[in-house]
């Protein structure tokens, strides 16, 4: 062992100033001509890379009458393709890109409020095949708005959940789709305990509000005489709900669930959109409740806002928010926002950022990287006359990013439900990977991780369905990566993790710890909450202690490393 005789100073986390400045080049871009119309209530939009050529991709969906339409990312630019696609030409609402069936290549989910939903199956060279009834799949109309997938029963195979929001027939009602994992689904709403109610609902997301591994399910109801709901995933196949218990169980005119976690405490939180009387801001307490702090935390909003997404537009490591609106900001009327989040948690509205003359008619929105620079850019789309709008996010590039995508094998293909976890100097980021969030909106398939003027990650931290925990040390920053499960050279299963390095007593003063075979020899590097290293040792054994009864009292970070993978501790010295 040897204690450092100079006190080696890393940086924590910082940012270098970064000016907000988007630019509308809807225009510029090959984009004209590609108004929603005048649909009901607006339609989806998707910015993701349906080809996998690595540039985000858009796909529109179409008022009554009119085609869904699919542009293609040419190293920044867009032009419009035409795959072998049957479309009957009425109106949808949520088109979705989805592996369903694992087998690499992307199929095609259209929802509709005047038809029955469509599955299409890509057989590989974007030629589709409608297999709505072979798959199982209802073809009455449940006036869907918007869908989600996720994997309830961590079998590895994409589920569907469909909302209904049928005014006309009260019987119909939200369904739960089990893939089966042969190109069929099965309807388990029933049996998984579900309701059987029509709750007009619009929006739900698949997400793990309480961190057990499972999934949950969060729906966006209409009209206050619907409160929302959250289903807690019991892990047998079946869902609880616990709206009341978990302060959730709001009554608005909820449009769209937004999930993201804004303070990286490690907890997901809820972003919901209403009318006038003001949105709804649910902070994850992590003990199994939520808050409501859109007041306090200046998102209230109170416009007609639809669809929301969480970005960090100038990549300085915690989450802004731009919400649409279908007001101009005439008369008094807010139109459509981006907050900046000031790193604590709070947000304003910062000035000449390129959205001040944001006054279409808007509803969904998405994020991608139109030009693969590591700024995540906008795309929204609106009502006639206005086309749909694709911010450019020019924020000078002077902070620093890593984008990650994800490639399940044990879990399904896309990685959906999966933490991903960075550390910057011992402070952490947390992603959580979603297919259908928002309102009818699909998202890049890569996550964003802005880390400012950093110029080094600690080690990514991904945690698959399954169980599979991959660790990667040091990654290549400014830049994209794919992660595939299990490739890591730290690989592990979930149920050992927390196994992994013993350490004891904590907090305590000699602090003990005890490593598994596979961390034998590993290094050891002890940093303070400010991040200065103050401890290093070598090749450490099997059992050692510390004693650190000569240090200050408080938080420290013990960061045991190997080569490939590393695991950092926080330790509580007395």
């Amino acid at each position: 062992m040897k204690l450092l005789s100079v006190i080696i100073s890393i940086f924590y986390f910082s940012t270098s100033f970064c000016q907000i400045q988007f630019s509308e080049e809807s225009q510029n871009l090959g984009l004209e001509n590609t108004s929603y119309g005048d649909g009901l209530l607006g339609g989806g939009i998707s910015f993701f890379d349906f080809d996998n050529d690595g540039w985000d991709d858009l796909t529109i969906s179409s008022e009554n009458g009119q085609p869904v339409r699919f542009f293609k990312n040419n190293s920044g630019t867009f032009t419009e393709v035409n795959f072998n696609f049957t479309d009957d030409l009425v109106e949808t609402k949520t088109v979705q890109w989805v592996d369903f069936d694992n087998d690499g290549d992307f199929d095609l989910f259209v929802t509709s409020n005047i038809d029955h939903n469509k599955l299409y199956e890509n057989n590989g060279n974007f030629e589709f095949i409608i297999i709505t009834e072979t798959a199982g799949l209802s073809t009455l109309d449940h006036r869907t708005f918007g869908a989600s997938w996720g994997d309830y029963n961590n079998d590895g195979w994409l589920d569907l959940f469909i909302l209904s929001r049928n005014f006309e027939d009260q019987t119909y009602h939200n369904i739960l789709y089990k893939n089966n994992g042969d190109a069929t689904f099965s309807n388990v709403t029933e049996s998984s305990g579900l309701s059987m109610v029509n709750y007009l609902s619009f929006c739900a997301v698949f997400m793990d509000y309480n961190n057990d591994g499972w999934q949950d399910i969060y729906i966006a109801n209409d009209k206050y005489n619907f409160s929302n709901l959250l289903y807690k995933n019991n892990g047998d196949g079946s869902f609880t709900e616990v709206g009341e218990e978990t302060g959730t169980n709001i009554s608005i005119d909820a449009m769209s669930t937004t999930i993201g976690d804004y303070n990286n405490d490690g907890w997901l939180d809820i972003y919901i959109s209403n009318t006038q009387e003001g949105n709804v801001f649910f902070k994850n307490n992590g003990n199994g409740s939520f808050t409501d702090v859109a007041s306090e935390n200046g998102t209230l909003m109170e416009s007609v806002a639809w669809g929301a997404v969480f970005i960090d537009a100038e990549n300085d490591a915690d989450l802004d928010l731009y919400v649409s609106s279908m007001l101009n900001g005439n008369n008094g009327t807010i139109s459509s926002l981006f907050f900046e989040n000031n790193g604590s948690g709070d947000y304003n509205i910062p000035l000449n950022t390129g959205f001040e003359n944001d006054t279409a008619k808007s509803f969904s929105n998405a994020i991608g990287d139109i030009n693969n620079d590591g700024y995540p850019d906008i795309t929204v789309l609106n009502y006639e006359p206005n086309d749909i709008y694709l911010w450019k996010n020019n924020c000078p590039t002077i902070n620093n990013w890593l984008k990650v995508k994800l490639q399940g094998v044990e879990s399904n293909r896309q990685g959906i439900g999966s933490w991903i976890e960075i550390s910057v100097n011992g402070e952490k980021q947390y992603n959580y990977t979603l297919l259908g969030e928002g309102y009818l909106g699909q998202n890049s398939a890569s996550e964003f991780f802005g880390i400012g003027s950093a110029t080094e990650i600690d080690y990514i931290k991904v945690t698959w369905l399954s169980g599979t925990i991959d660790f990667i040390e040091t990654p290549i920053i400014n830049n994209q990566m794919t992660i595939i499960e299990g490739s890591a050279p730290l690989s592990i299963n979930e149920e050992t993790f927390e196994t992994i390095i013993n350490i004891y007593p904590n907090p305590g003063k000699i602090i003990r710890f005890q490593l598994p075979e596979i961390w034998l020899n590993c290094n050891l590097k002890i940093s303070d909450s400010s991040g200065k290293i103050v401890y290093l040792e070598d090749e450490i054994s099997s059992f050692d202690e510390i004693n650190m009864s000569n240090f200050n009292p408080g938080v420290y970070f013990f960061a045991f490393q190997k080569e490939g993978g590393s695991v950092t501790k926080k330790v509580v010295v007395e």
